[in-house]
């Protein structure tokens, strides 16, 4: 099992950029896909962004495609997701997820089983 830690959350205009991290220790983290989930109040958790174990390919989601970027660094164990262009839409809690040993990237939260407790990302119009 590995342990997430997320942080770089906050508050931004519109058309405002953050950085978010997801800090990872107790496993091997180079061998676990790695997620960005989101989930703002009374909606569904929907999938952001993701990033593979192999070659970093990635995946994301419509609603971001072109404004979120996710990269890793595996000396630091950890997965970054930059977003730019921010809209108030974007506003949730942020999550990042592990998925170890898979070969592709799912977008299903369920197939996720290790979570970070989330970062509040607001965006104010």
């Amino acid at each position: 099992q590995v342990q997430l830690v997320e942080s770089g959350g906050g508050l931004v205009q519109a058309g405002g950029s953050l950085r978010l991290s997801c800090a990872a220790s107790g496993g091997t983290f180079i061998t676990y896909v790695m997620g960005w989930f989101r989930q703002a109040p009374e909606k569904e958790r929907e999938f952001v962004s993701g990033i593979d174990w192999r070659a970093g390919g990635t995946v994301y989601a419509d609603s971001v495609k072109s404004r979120f970027t996710i990269s890793r660094d595996n000396a630091k164990n950890t997965v970054y997701l930059q977003m730019n262009s921010l809209k108030p839409e974007d506003t949730a809690v942020y999550y990042c997820a592990a998925a170890r040993l898979l070969y592709t990237v799912p977008t299903a939260a369920t197939r996720y089983d290790n979570w970070g407790q989330g970062t509040q990302v607001t965006v104010s119009s």
